[in-house]
């Protein structure tokens, strides 16, 4: 029986601590933040889509079977390494012809001039006639037309063999791998497709109504939602001309060469600054949701915070929201909702 009632008495007392829990909790410790009136940059946004200023597909040259594939979607490739190779041996037999061709050339060549010099010292002696010599010179020359063609044509075949090793043209990354090992390669057949990420940039077609307003300041920045980021753009291009059927105009915002997460087809919102106002801000750290209220919890001079429900406006930054009512200056909200909410019964003010 006693410790039945020990037991009972010990329950009650957690019981009591767990409901008074709330009411106690050092609300000292809760980091805030004000809600403060301050200067921004009034913005226009746009849809945007990331594309990659340099970006290119590689394709075969040659006819031949692929005997090697070095890398795969997404592999870092520097430039000038070796993606892929063709079957060499069909070029490299033509190749070999067309040298044998040219030694052959030149070896009718060497006889062509040794009679072209002999029928000029048997000309000199009176023992043939001037036509003889014309017809030895001409034979010469034609040999010698006939070895500069057969060099341009193994130039031409060693340049055609050059063409079973593709090698990367930049460093990048691979987008995107279209054949397989032992596949047919034929001319203009693509094989590899990739970009530079260090050379991406945003393209946003805006209204033209706006875009005297954007060219007078020339500052932008740029909302990546899937990667929760803001980036500064580099530079910024307007392109002279318009859609006459959307009638708006495209303009491109170059990214740093640093940006991370970000690769072409990535959709994007381009931000605008066109003025400055003042606006009522809070951290975006503070915002609860809960169903379909919006709220803060606000800390009193007590020290216990209230739950709060408030109106909010378009994001200042990544780390301010507008705020279009509930809020009043100076009052501060706790950044840490969790352990606001665990520190006092919800408490919801309109």
């Amino acid at each position: 029986m006693r410790r039945a009632a020990l037991f009972l008495a010990l329950s009650f007392a957690a019981a009591a601590a767990v409901a008074a829990g709330p009411e106690t909790a050092p609300a000292e410790r809760l980091k805030t933040a004000p809600v403060e009136m301050r200067e921004v940059e009034l913005d226009t946004s746009a849809e945007a889509v990331v594309e990659a200023v340099r970006q290119s597909t590689v394709s075969a040259q040659i006819a031949g079977r692929i005997v090697d594939l070095r890398f795969d979607v997404g592999d870092i490739v520097k430039k000038g390494e070796v993606i892929a190779r063709i079957d060499e041996r069909a070029v490299t037999q033509a190749e070999a012809a067309s040298v044998a061709q040219v030694r052959e050339a030149q070896a009718a060549l060497a006889n062509a001039r040794a009679q072209y010099e002999r029928a000029k010292q048997l000309l000199a002696q009176k023992f043939i006639s001037q036509a003889a010599l014309d017809q030895a010179e001409a034979a010469y020359k034609a040999a010698q037309a006939r070895v500069t063609a057969l060099l341009a044509g193994a130039g031409a075949a060693a340049t055609e063999r050059s063409f079973a090793t593709i090698v990367a043209p930049y460093s990048g990354v691979v987008s995107a791998r279209y054949v397989e090992l032992g596949e047919m390669a034929t001319p203009g057949k693509p094989l590899f497709t990739g970009f530079d990420p260090s050379t991406l940039r945003v393209v946003a077609n805006v209204p033209q109504t706006q875009v005297a307003a954007i060219q007078a300041l020339s500052k932008a920045r740029v909302e990546v939602p899937s990667i929760g980021k803001w980036i500064d753009v580099k530079d910024m291009v307007i392109v002279p001309s318009a859609d006459p059927r959307t009638h708006t105009t495209r303009i491109r915002l170059d990214l740093p060469e640093d940006v991370r997460g970000v690769y072409p087809g990535v959709y994007a919102r381009a931000h605008f600054v066109v003025g400055k106002a003042l606006k009522l801000l809070v951290p975006r750290a503070a915002i609860v949701r809960r169903s379909e209220v919006t709220a803060v919890y606000v800390v009193d001079e007590q020290g216990a915070p209230r739950l709060r429900q408030v109106r909010l406006g378009e994001a200042a930054d990544e780390n301010s929201v507008e705020v279009l009512a509930g809020l009043e200056p100076g009052e501060r909200v706790a950044l840490e909702p969790v352990k606001a909410g665990m520190a006092t019964p919800v408490n919801v003010r309109p």
